[in-house]
């Protein structure tokens, strides 16, 4: 029996001969080291010859995560103790923050890189809100440096200015900034908490409407909502109104 995976960025761990763990029955431990998809094979040469595919998937070591596991089991009512939901909560967790940000952008830290053009007299950045900007790379030879320390930054709009006045010179310029929110505001909270109290019923099927986790059927929940279906309750889009971002900002 052999072994091969297949890492994220491509390369491949083989492991030859895999040593059975009892009579036809394999297994191997493998310690990951990169986030994402990772391909398995194994393939069986022999009188038993045969291959199998499948694969697994690593989250970083920092997912983006609104809220905490214990907030989650706090909302759903699961006592903090019990552990056996861990990992598909997490899952949730993430899923949620997602739905959030696609209504009012970035909340959880993240680092962006931009290519944007010189020759103007503001750049525009299309992931706000802006807390910083760390790097300004020129993309061609020759090219004049900008120091990113020389910039006014309107965190909102994702609008740069020069201080000095000038315009940014000409050529590409790829922009690495920091993008999101130092405070989750409680609207923003309390509206993923709902989302994900929302979706966890699934799991329930036609015990779905047990007062425990948010009772009732979903037509006493949500009403669908245009380009969206029944995923995120009009209570929690309410909440997020306030938050949402202005049109044409991403």
């Amino acid at each position: 029996m052999a072994l091969t995976i297949t890492l994220p960025d491509n390369t491949t761990v083989t492991v030859s001969p895999v040593t059975p763990t009892s009579t036809g029955t394999y297994a191997y431990d493998y310690a990951t080291s990169q986030a994402g998809r990772h391909t398995v094979r194994w393939l069986a040469t022999g009188v038993n010859a045969g291959a199998y595919t499948d694969v697994f998937d690593v989250r970083p070591a920092a997912p983006p995560m609104l809220f905490s596991l214990a907030s989650a089991k706090a909302k759903l009512d699961i006592p903090a103790t019990s552990t056996s939901d861990d990992e598909e909560l997490r899952e949730f967790i993430e899923a949620t923050t997602q739905c959030v940000e696609f209504f009012v952008g970035p909340v959880v830290r993240r680092t962006v890189q931009q290519v944007v053009g010189g020759r103007r007299a503001v750049w525009a950045l299309h992931t706000t809100p802006v807390l910083s900007v760390t790097a300004i790379t020129a993309l061609q030879t020759g090219q004049q440096t900008v120091d990113a320390a020389t910039l006014d930054i309107d965190s909102s709009t994702g609008i740069l200015t020069r201080t000095d006045g000038c315009w940014f010179p000409c050529g590409d310029y790829r922009v690495t900034y920091t993008a999101g929110r130092t405070l989750v505001p409680p609207n923003v909270s309390l509206a993923a908490k709902l989302i994900l109290q929302h979706m966890w019923r699934t799991n329930y099927g036609a015990a779905r409407g047990l007062s425990g986790i948010g009772g009732g059927e979903d037509f006493s929940v949500t009403e669908p909502i245009p380009g969206l279906g029944y995923a995120i309750p009009n209570r929690a889009l309410q909440l997020l109104q306030g938050s949402q971002q202005a049109v044409g900002l991403a």
